[in-house]
């Protein structure tokens, strides 16, 4: 059920960012949306790196249907070119327009979304097959204790994102051996070092593998916890051989904050505050005795060390089981839309301006089903959320029949630097102070729903 004049209900899965401004842009096209969130709360991902503070500033990070609806509500728009952290953007954008606006009675929390498919349906069968509503499967209620609801739509928009499937530390895509058994060893992604984790790190031997922003935010604050508990020691695992793109583009990166980070982590690594392994490739995980050891190499006797704690970041992976019985196109290597492949894949560049995309790269073979947000980059990394926000904005336009609308696509958005060239050189003499990580004006890696975050960890 497809045409748009049938279209009336549309199911958005995830209420972080760009869920909810799908849902903005649906209601504001006459459609009614219906958000299924996992979490207890709207930005329940976004939560868990409340900490962190983003590469982008507010001007990128409020979708236009989201504000008109906040608007409506006296809602003060934060400054335009102040930096939020997570817990910012929950508490001055994505909680008032849960909570205050249209958008209320359209969200249901703790349930999450255990299957999709056509009603009368399975994945084989095409003769009237467009034709059949969605039907969606969630858990209703807190972890086991809510009973399974049927929610039937006419088209479904998947903002679920990837913050709760983080790659393996495996350098083959797989769990290192022995990686699940030491899981209690181990954290994925971006922990609070400096605040809620503070007791995990403090004072004790740290690694954290992975080349990319999550990684280096982690380990910059790690060194602002060694100056607080000098017998933290801090080990940096580097799959590639060349430490240096990690830097990134420094000055020449239009998102400033992104570039500040990488010039102070270079300098930070000049420092000797971080021990550096090149060239390591994660294959073996096991316990001794209080200490996690990480054996690269085709056995764990080739190349190990041993820390009390490893950091995974290595970016992340769509979860794409509960969607078996669809129709879907992907690329075989990103998992995303095959016609973004091209241009996002990191084998051909890196942090290269990504063109503005909407509907009709995002369509798949099941029609009225769309990816949008972080999910839609699958294993890519150097997602922007201004790009999310223009990718729902088309897909609510196509699915209310208004082609030229979702067509025209107009986005303007800031060039992501020159990631692929020479980085900030570790002897630079005009390059900050290891100390210098510490200043306010430089901001610490950028999470999921937002520019560029733990999904762009490359190693």
């Amino acid at each position: 059920m497809t045409e748009a004049s049938k279209i009336k209900t549309v199911a958005i899965l995830g209420a972080g960012p760009v869920g909810l401004a799908a849902a903005a842009h649906v209601l504001e096209r006459g459609m009614e949306p219906v958000v299924l969130e996992a979490g207890p709360t709207v930005g329940h991902a976004v939560r868990q790196w409340s900490h962190v503070q983003v590469f982008s500033p507010w001007e990128y990070n409020i979708d236009k249907a989201a504000e008109r609806l906040l608007v409506e509500t006296g809602w003060n728009k934060p400054q335009p070119d102040l930096y939020p952290t997570g817990a910012e953007l929950l508490e001055q954008y994505l909680e008032p327009l849960a909570a205050r606006t249209k958008l209320k009675d359209h969200i249901r929390t703790q349930s999450m979304v255990t299957s999709v498919g056509r009603a009368g349906f399975d994945k084989v069968k095409t003769k009237g097959r467009e034709a059949a509503p969605f039907e969606i499967r969630y858990q209703n209620g807190p972890s086991s204790n809510g009973g399974p609801e049927v929610l039937r739509a006419d088209a479904v928009i998947d903002a679920t994102g990837t913050w709760f499937s983080p790659n393996p530390a495996g350098a083959n895509g797989l769990p290192a051996i022995g990686e699940r058994e030491v899981q209690d060893r181990i954290a994925y992604g971006m922990p609070d070092v400096l605040g809620r984790d503070r007791p995990r790190y403090a004072g004790r031997s740290v690694a954290v593998l992975g080349g990319g922003h999550s990684a280096i935010g982690t380990l910059i604050d790690l060194a602002k916890l060694k100056d607080e508990a000098p017998t933290t020691e801090i080990v940096w695992l580097l799959r590639g051989e060349d430490p240096e793109k990690a830097f990134g583009g420094g000055a020449n990166d239009k998102l400033a904050a992104r570039g500040a980070l990488g010039v102070a982590f270079a300098a930070l690594v000049a420092s000797g505050k971080i021990r550096t392994e090149t060239g390591y490739k994660v294959s073996h995980l096991s316990r001794d005795g209080e200490h996690l050891r990480i054996g690269g190499g085709s056995a764990c006797c080739d190349r190990y060390i041993t820390v009390n704690e490893l950091i995974v970041a290595t970016g992340f992976r769509p979860e794409l089981d509960f969607l078996r019985e669809l129709r879907l196109s992907l690329d075989p290597a990103l998992e995303c839309p095959p016609e973004l492949a091209p241009l996002i894949d990191p084998n051909l560049h890196s942090c290269g301006t990504v063109r503005p995309h909407g509907a009709r790269e995002l369509a798949q073979p099941e029609a009225g089903f769309y990816f949008a947000g972080m999910k839609s980059y699958g294993r890519a990394p150097t997602f922007l959320m201004l790009t999310g926000y223009e990718q729902v904005r088309s897909i609510a336009a196509e699915l209310a029949g208004d082609h030229e609308a979702a067509r025209k696509v107009e986005l303007v958005l800031p060039e992501t630097g020159v990631c692929s060239g020479p980085g900030p050189s570790l002897s630079a003499p005009d390059a900050p102070a290891a100390s210098g990580c510490c200043a306010p004006s430089v901001a610490v890696a950028q999470p999921a729903s937002g520019c560029c975050g733990p999904g762009a960890a490359k190693v």
